[in-house]
């Protein structure tokens, strides 16, 4: 049975894209788990491997679209654009969690911890990983004054002194709580 894992990353950064990563291993990977219990060293070496042997595609919003049609329905942007970019046919889609953001897929289903416990997710989670961490640590040349390349556009001390300093930039999600508060009624 060919399985699609897939899992995104990003839905709590203040800043950035939402990806999601589809992927069907066409081998076994030894090392693959969720993302977060990875150095960054582990998982771009994993994510290498992934890429060599595996079918992979990646799926991305931008932020002005998670303000635009909200994170619920970004999410399920970003893994059907993942899904869509797969090659190979499959008979079933794992997805970590336990919202079925592809819920019109009948072969869509999802399974709290399948980072942990289902390869092909594993590796959709380190795979969205790095390519979004890359992504934000780029975006650090063009917006160097916001420290992307340090917390990636996550919610952190550093980010939020920025945000004070210099306000928002265009890849900043003005739907978020967190930047409404912090900016005021003008976002």
């Amino acid at each position: 049975m060919q399985v699609v894992g897939v899992d995104e990353v990003g839905r709590g950064c203040w800043a950035g894209p939402l990806v999601a990563a589809a992927v069907i291993l066409k081998n076994p990977i030894n090392g693959l788990k969720d993302s977060k219990l990875l150095s960054k060293k582990q998982r771009e070496k994993l994510a290498e491997d992934i890429w060599s042997i595996g079918d992979v595609s990646l799926g991305w919003v931008p932020a002005g679209a998670v303000d635009n049609i909200g994170l619920t329905s970004a999410t399920g942007l970003a893994m059907q654009r993942a899904i869509d970019g797969i090659k190979s046919d499959y008979d079933k889609i794992i997805i970590d969690g336990k919202l079925n953001f592809l819920p019109e897929n009948p072969k869509s289903i999802a399974i709290i911890k399948a980072d942990m416990n289902v390869q092909c997710v594993s590796a959709a989670s380190i795979v969205a990983k790095v390519a979004r961490d890359q992504y934000m640590c780029s975006m650090s040349l063009t917006y160097p004054e916001y420290g992307f390349d340090k917390h990636v556009g996550y919610g952190t001390a550093h980010h939020h002194s920025m945000l004070k300093l210099y306000g928002v930039c265009d890849l900043h999600r003005l739907s978020y709580k967190p930047l409404k508060d912090l900016l005021g009624a003008n976002v």
